[in-house]
């Protein structure tokens, strides 16, 4: 197993554990010295993931997220305002997808976290060589939006309801999109 996946797999075990997890279950598991593990735990660490080390061995700190899927309405010329709006609320727009009466779900990742993301995709679609997907269902699409809290998922909702975003989902909508999985 190379280095990289190794270390994916750390992480994996770790976000999967109850418990701190000991250097030596882990070296146990991943086939490799203990001191390999020391040397993928600072890796780990230098590339951003929180793990502690404590007297019973290795834990990882996850962020709690909360996300929310809105179902929105705009023209073309809204794009930027609403992604904009999003943002700076403190959202995240994970993706963006439609539900189609013969298609189904159609869906796209954005992971747009910045005005500056905004800008990018806002120049990629300018190029004209695509479509915006909610032109497939007359100007309907959903997000899913991410955040730190519920609060600021509620902030994004009421400002989206004030600009006119927020559309009604209809009968023929499921409501659990992705059958209890993102």
């Amino acid at each position: 197993m190379k280095g990289e996946e190794r270390r994916k797999q750390l992480l994996k075990i770790l976000s999967s554990s109850t418990g701190p997890v000991s250097g030596g279950t882990l070296s146990q598991e991943l086939h490799v010295s203990r001191q390999i593990i020391v040397q993928d735990i600072s890796l780990l660490r230098a590339n951003g993931s929180t793990i502690f080390s404590t007297n019973k061995g290795y834990l990882l700190q996850e962020e709690k997220k909360y996300s929310r899927v809105f179902k929105v309405y705009h023209t073309d010329d809204q794009v930027e305002e609403e992604l904009s709006a999003i943002v700076d609320a403190g959202g995240q727009i994970r993706d963006v997808f439609v539900y189609h009466k013969v298609y189904g779900v159609l869906k796209a990742d954005m992971g747009i976290k910045s005005r500056r993301d905004i800008r990018a995709y806002m120049e990629e679609i300018s190029t004209g060589k695509s479509s915006l997907l909610k032109n497939v269902t007359s100007g309907y699409h959903y997000h899913t939006i991410d955040a730190e809290s519920e609060e600021i998922l509620d902030a994004i909702q009421e400002e989206l309801r004030q600009r006119g975003f927020l559309a009604k989902l209809q009968d023929y909508e499921p409501v659990d999109f992705w059958g209890g999985q993102d």
